[in-house]
């Protein structure tokens, strides 16, 4: 089901209508909350309502189990995780190990094809497995490490672990921020309730009129069958599908977070204006904060543990090369997450690329001293953001390798040539749309907020004449509708 669906309308409306009433005990509110859930995710495909199910009973005995038999916890982390990495690995990467293997096997001239070994209803990724998956997973890794006690009641956990606002695209919210809030009748205040409304009608503005605006251009661009198009013209496409992956994501956060706040819960903030980053790991630290912060725990810095006797104990240089050993392992498992394809993993590797250059050389630090600094810092992170860009949204490898010779190379001149896929009234649209969303990072980076509190102006740019025209536009400038990107990892 999607937010910006009539049926979403209707689903909602009719869930916070009965939500005073079954919020008042714990097992009503969990039951409904489970039912609500079920069905918002169901809508999609009941089918797949089963894998939801599944993790869940995984993890939750697993976490019981833990603590109920402390000798074999270590045996039932590895199954929990080894359980869970099966389903996700069967239904998001079993496909595309087949094709791989398959290719493969054809260099050495075997025949034959595995990817007609790989059943049916495996070709389709369910909606929002990556998100929940990890989510669980985070759950009975913190029960492990002593960082959580688990809960006893299964409508508990899977309140948890299913509650719709984040279901399929998140934040992936840990166990340890929504068990407790789920434990009480929590009474949304005046204040939840406008900051709810206000954080939805920002997040529909960027998803149906900025982001599904420009998606028109973008899917253009990348669906023509011979690359066509100057160096120019691609770093506009680039710039543009940048913009949209922001809008249509942290939109759908926006609304998350909304909904979460009209029923009483604190949702995680997942996106802290990546776009005013001075740094790429700065830029890092405020995008998709909730992955983010989760390949840190769970990945990064347990690494970093299990090496940092060696990494102590010899030289300096080689203390370094392991650290950003470990920083690729990351960074590549986190192109890997969002897709079962090469153009994800070379998107991972070039961010592990321009982290290792800043490790080693300290450039963002240097910059700053200098007058304009910052500024210049701010242009170059977003040149190595927007460079990267076109990476994540290509459509096959042989199609980077040519827009990455346009790009840097500026074949064809500089001429724009945006003509041939969008027309000139569509491209005005679209231009404003990119000046709207540039101007408003632009805000947040010389801190704006501060100046308008400063002369009294702050409660008026967050007020309701703000906010209704918001909705007003999203209305009135909305594009067809187009499922959240996100929706696909």
């Amino acid at each position: 089901m999607l937010f910006n669906s009539q049926a979403f309308l209707i689903f909602a409306s009719l869930f916070f209508l009965f939500w005073p009433w079954f919020r008042q005990t714990n097992a009503l509110r969990w039951g409904y909350l489970i039912v609500a859930s079920f069905i918002f995710y169901g809508w999609w495909d009941y089918r797949y309502l089963l894998l939801l199910i599944a993790i869940g009973m995984i993890d939750f005995f697993a976490a019981l189990g833990m603590v109920a038999r402390p000798r074999q916890r270590h045996l039932l982390l590895s199954l929990s995780i080894a359980s869970n990495l099966g389903i996700l690995f069967s239904f998001k990467y079993l496909l595309f190990a087949a094709e791989n293997l398959t290719l493969a096997a054809s260099w050495f001239g075997f025949d034959g094809s595995l990817v007609d070994q790989v059943p049916k209803f495996m070709w389709t990724v369910p909606v929002g497995i990556s998100f929940y998956t990890f989510q669980s997973m985070s759950y009975t890794i913190d029960v492990f490490t002593g960082q959580l006690k688990p809960t006893r009641n299964i409508l508990h956990y899977f309140a948890y672990l299913s509650l719709f606002p984040q279901l399929m695209a998140g934040p992936i919210v840990r166990a340890s921020d929504l068990l407790p809030q789920l434990l009480t009748a929590r009474k949304s205040t005046r204040e939840d309730q406008w900051e709810g409304l206000r954080l939805i009608a920002h997040g529909f503005f960027k998803k149906v009129v900025v982001a599904d605006t420009l998606a028109t251009l973008v899917s253009a661009a990348f669906a023509q069958q011979t690359t066509q198009g100057s160096g120019l013209y691609w770093w506009v496409i680039s710039l543009a599908f940048t913009i949209q992956i922001y809008c249509d994501f942290s939109g759908y956060s926006d609304i998350a977070r909304g909904l979460g706040k009209w029923m009483g819960y604190e949702i995680m903030v997942n996106f802290n204006h990546p776009y005013t980053a001075t740094s790429m790991q700065d830029f890092w630290n405020r995008w998709h904060i909730s992955l983010t912060s989760w390949f840190r725990d769970y990945i990064y810095y347990p690494l970093v543990r299990r090496n940092l006797e060696q990494i102590r104990s010899g030289a300096a240089w080689v203390g370094q090369w392991r650290m950003l050993v470990i920083l690729w392992i990351t960074m590549l498992a986190s192109g890997l997450w969002h897709g079962a394809a090469w153009h994800f993993v070379l998107w991972g590797a070039a961010h592990a690329l321009f982290l290792s250059i800043e490790i080693l050389t300290r450039w963002p630090l240097h910059l700053k001293k200098w007058p304009g600094g910052r500024w210049l810092a701010w242009m170059l992170t977003m040149l190595q953001v927007v460079a990267a860009m076109f990476i994540f949204r290509a459509e096959s490898m042989d199609q980077i390798g040519v827009i990455l010779t346009k790009m840097f190379l500026f074949q064809d001149g500089l001429k724009l040539g945006i003509g041939s896929i969008i027309t000139m009234r569509d491209l005005l649209v679209l231009s404003i749309l990119i000046g709207i969303m540039i101007m408003r990072e632009l805000y947040f980076f010389i801190q704006g907020e501060q100046l308008l509190k400063k002369f009294g102006m702050h409660s008026w740019v967050r007020g309701p004449f703000v906010v209704a025209a918001i909705l007003i536009l999203s209305i009135y400038l909305r594009a067809p509708k187009a499922e959240f990107i996100y929706f696909q990892f």
